[in-house]
């Protein structure tokens, strides 16, 4: 039995769509925790076992975990929660405690790169996924954190400007080259996992994309790609602060974010070389043709 958490988001959608065309024919059972049932498709709802609630309740995962021997863990956004540590390692103490009751064998985690880095400690949300790791590997499981550096598909929140204007932006330095994947890339590690579960202890599982981008190569790639000019313009910290802010998201977590992004212009994600175990296969140039494309002609 195989428990998935956040089932109808980006990543954990994609995690229960490999699994349910893998897991039947190496007698895998499925299991989700979805707060609205509804949102999933009728198809799918048929082939899994439903837990309905919030992964954050004790009560939800105790009935979720109970005869379970995987579980995919993604902490979801919570963007009025009163602390980072309320978001990432307050949210996963009650699922911590269900592993150990219940014998849960094996966890595979959504994390961050950065660890052992020296911004590791004040690096905002980054910071807060490492210790959501330590306090899951501290229960005994075996456990894998998948370190992920920035989404290529966090993109897709500037279609309308991409298509309108020709712009894209974000807080680095144009020319600081660093690590990207996809989520469908960082699906297909879990779910790899989740599968093959020979491996033991705890530890890090890094997903890097197959190579190193700055904010002007991927301009460089998206114009190509959409056939016009595409440019990119740097966003300040204080400008990201008060676009968070006026979207109504709470002060912790507003820090997070500004903490989180000066760190990785500061270089965090840099600390992992990149060999064939640790690239993801997705390309820039392909994910834009085939995600990005799509998206900004629609």
């Amino acid at each position: 039995m195989i428990v998935i958490t956040a089932p109808t988001g980006q990543i954990g959608g994609r995690v229960l769509e490999i699994l349910l065309n893998e897991a039947p024919e190496r007698g895998e059972e499925l299991r989700v925790i979805v707060r609205e049932p509804g949102k999933l498709p009728d198809a799918v709802r048929d082939r899994v076992d439903v837990v309905t609630g919030s992964h954050g309740d004790a009560e939800v995962v105790d009935r979720a975990f109970a005869g379970a021997d995987a579980v995919f863990w993604l902490a979801p956004p919570h963007p009025r929660a009163p602390s980072l540590d309320d978001a990432y390692s307050g949210f996963t103490r009650a699922a911590a405690k269900a592993f150990t009751v219940h014998g849960v064998g094996h966890v595979v985690g959504v994390s961050a790169l950065g660890r052992g880095t020296p911004a590791a400690g004040r690096a905002g949300h980054v910071t807060a996924s490492l210790a959501m790791d330590d306090l899951i590997a501290g229960t005994g499981v075996a456990y894998r954190a998948l370190a992920c550096p920035s989404f290529m598909d966090n993109l897709l929140r500037q279609v309308a400007s991409i298509r309108d204007d020709g712009v894209f932006t974000d807080t680095a330095a144009a020319d600081r080259a660093a690590p990207t994947a996809t989520t469908g890339d960082i699906a297909a590690a879990a779910a790899g996992l989740l599968l093959d579960r020979s491996w033991t202890g705890t530890g890090e599982v890094p997903v890097l994309g197959p190579e190193d981008l700055s904010a002007n190569d991927m301009a460089r790639i998206m114009s190509e790609v959409l056939g016009r000019p595409i440019r990119y313009q740097r966003q300040s910290l204080e400008d990201l602060r008060a676009a968070f802010t006026g979207r109504g998201v709470g002060d912790a977590i507003v820090q997070g974010y500004v903490d989180m992004m000066r760190s990785k212009d500061e270089g965090i994600d840099a600390g992992v070389r990149r060999t064939p175990e640790t690239a993801s296969p997705t390309t820039f140039r392909q994910w834009c043709e085939e995600v990005l494309k799509p998206a900004v002609q629609a």
